[in-house]
């Protein structure tokens, strides 16, 4: 009998699930669900066998979505018994200091995720709430929280600690905790093996670039660097996200545009990166408004570029050499232009990229460096679903956490 687990990722107002099988990593089922909670009628999507069925109704809360998203099951199939669903598993994009590891969805976890909430506002929150309402619709099935930051719970304290005043970061836990954890560990961990090398000592830079984006350093699978930081607005450019600013620049806002928290908020994480630089966020876009002649669009293309470079070759150095540079996520999966801008600038430290294959779609890992090329340029799909699915069972089967909380 197949074995299954459903992945969960609640958002504010959207939902998004899909149910994955553990021996071949696809996805059966798929689905969203939007505008939770707001006045207008909401929208569920819902794909399995080649089929899609979508729906308009207003949805009041999270509970209601849900409750239809199960009946979709029912009345669409796959049936979750029949289909072998051990456990449903929660994307939580903030576990903070208290979770290095997947924890079982129990009264405590829940309320420590929503303590957590301080940390990610627009998430943790949703996510807590969506687990709570899983594990009542679903009371037989373990529920697993499996967070983006785990991952870089890992980091070395010299990577992970900001030069603020101790008693202040120590007070309100400001350090750096990452963000795309999920995606970096799954990619990172596929590669060694992709290219038949022996993961002990490889070195590798993983960049999952897409409307967020993020690079992280991995040395024997395990991570010493990552872009983002105590939020996800740290590091690279993004589609609306600034990455790297002088933080000095929120006090000149302040005191010379009258503006307050939330204006400043809602800037620097929704109307700049990219964005703000030319008016869209979709790279596909950018790319239009540049074959028009547009050069604020060329400039911010630069931009992007330019900061990726940069961060390479930081961990290139921290790393003490290179043997894989990864592309990962939509951009970094699908954008040609940028990966030949990226390793154009690299050429001078050997490394060549194969033209032919960088310019080729697929869906499927691939190399698309030359064979001479002193750094190994890889194309790896990621897979965050998989991924949380796969430590999901790893908890279900065992029947306990490594907190102590036991599968009832």
């Amino acid at each position: 009998m197949a074995k299954t687990v459903l992945v969960i990722n609640s958002g504010s107002s959207s939902i998004k699930y899909q149910l994955v099988d553990l021996e071949t990593g696809e996805g059966l089922a798929s689905g969203l669900v939007e505008k939770i909670g707001e006045p207008i009628d909401g929208h569920y999507k819902y794909e399995y066998n080649g089929e899609k069925h979508e729906l308009e109704e207003k949805i009041d809360n999270h509970e209601q979505g849900l409750k239809r998203v199960l009946g979709f099951f029912e009345e669409y199939g796959p049936n979750l018994d029949e289909a072998g669903i051990v456990a449903v598993g929660h994307r939580v994009v903030q576990g903070g200091d208290i979770f290095p590891d997947p924890a079982l969805v129990t009264n405590d976890t829940i309320a420590k995720v929503e303590e957590l909430a301080v940390l990610a506002p627009l998430h943790n929150g949703p996510e807590a709430k969506g687990a709570e309402v899983m594990r009542e619709l679903l009371p037989e099935v373990p529920q697993v929280f499996v967070f983006d930051s785990s991952f870089f719970q890992q980091l070395p304290k010299a990577a992970s600690t900001y030069a603020l005043n101790k008693e202040v970061a120590d007070k309100y836990k400001i350090r750096r905790y990452g963000a795309h954890g999920t995606s970096h560990w799954f990619v990172s961990s596929q590669v060694p093996e992709f290219l038949g090398k022996d993961p002990k000592d490889f070195k590798q830079i993983v960049l999952h670039i897409g409307n967020g984006a993020s690079a992280s350093a991995e040395l024997n699978g395990k991570p010493i660097e990552t872009s983002m930081g105590l939020t996800p607005l740290e590091g690279l450019v993004m589609g609306s996200r600034t990455g790297d600013i002088d933080p000095a620049a929120v006090f000149h806002l302040i005191r010379n545009a009258n503006m307050d928290v939330d204006e400043l908020d809602d800037l620097f994480n929704k109307k700049s990166g990219m964005m703000g630089m030319t008016g869209f966020g979709d790279m596909r876009e950018v790319h239009r408004l540049i074959a028009e002649g547009d050069e604020n669009a060329k400039l911010a293309l630069d931009v992007y570029v330019h900061r990726i470079v940069s961060y390479i070759g930081a961990y290139a150095a921290q790393l003490g050499g290179l043997d894989a540079l990864t592309f990962t996520a939509g951009v970094g999966e699908n954008d040609e232009i940028v990966r030949r801008m990226v390793c154009e600038k690299l050429e001078p430290f050997g490394v060549k990229l194969d033209m032919e294959k960088n310019d080729t779609r697929s869906k499927e890992p691939r190399v698309i460096s030359t064979p001479d090329s002193s750094v190994t340029i890889v194309v790896y799909p990621t897979n965050e679903e998989l991924a949380i699915a796969r430590r999901s069972a790893v908890i279900a089967d065992k029947g306990e956490d490594t907190y102590g909380n036991q599968v009832k």
